[in-house]
Formats: C-alpha cells, sequence, structure tokens
C-alpha cells in the first residue's frame, strides 16, 4: 500500500466516524 493510500484510508475512515458520531448526537439534523 502506497502513502497516498494510507492517507486516503485514514481520511476516509475519521470521515466515516466523525459521521457516525454525529448521527447518534444529532440525528434530527440529518
Amino acid at each position: 500500500m502506497s502513502t497516498a493510500e494510507s492517507v486516503v484510508g485514514i481520511v476516509l475512515s475519521i470521515l466515516i466516524t466523525a459521521y457516525l458520531v454525529y448521527a447518534l448526537i444529532a440525528p434530527e439534523k440529518l
């Protein structure tokens, strides 16, 4: 796995985690 691919994977996992946390905290705003 190249550096760019690992960076993209990390960013995607952070975005997904942040979205799930936001959905738990404020589902009415989605």
